[in-house]
């Protein structure tokens, strides 16, 4: 997996995190330590640009629940050393989460069809606002401005 970062500053600061290959097993902590250090540093509006990623497993489904979580200000479940033992923590997080309003701070980009599909089978579609652009993905997040607005009126 590789990843590389974009940053906006319209209408708000906004990092980009493009992930490109597979999301598994094998690296899925790489997601989270690197969400992680993006958080620690202040950055607090993340988009997660999919359109490259070709593949994702229940270990990157955890790793994604781990990122929104994190950047809702949760502190991300314990959980043992073992695969078994992380699958389960994620399990019983996303279960208890699953009923919440979608994520704010983090939104997907342009999933691939395959990817997609993962994401609406396992219900992260009603976790995560998706978008197919750019544009609208940038959009999407709260502008500083227009909350004060309609708090003043």
């Amino acid at each position: 997996m590789k990843m590389n970062i974009t940053k906006t500053e319209r209408p708000i600061p906004i990092v980009i995190l493009h992930i490109e290959g597979t999301l598994d097993g094998a690296n899925f902590r790489k997601l989270i330590e690197k969400a992680q250090t993006l958080f620690t540093n202040g950055t607090r509006d993340l988009i997660l640009d999919l359109t490259k990623l070709t593949f994702i497993s229940s270990a990157g489904l955890g790793a994604l629940h781990q990122v929104a979580m994190l950047f809702k200000g949760k502190i991300p479940p314990e959980m043992d050393e073992s695969w078994a033992g992380y699958r389960w923590a994620t399990y019983r997080s996303i279960r208890r989460d699953h009923d919440l309003s979608p994520q704010e701070h983090v939104k997907l980009l342009s999933p691939t069809r395959e990817v997609r599909e993962v994401l609406e089978m396992i219900g992260f579609s009603s976790l995560f606002e998706i978008y197919a652009y750019m544009p609208q993905a940038v959009e999407s997040f709260r502008q500083p401005d227009m909350a004060m607005e309609a708090g003043m009126r």
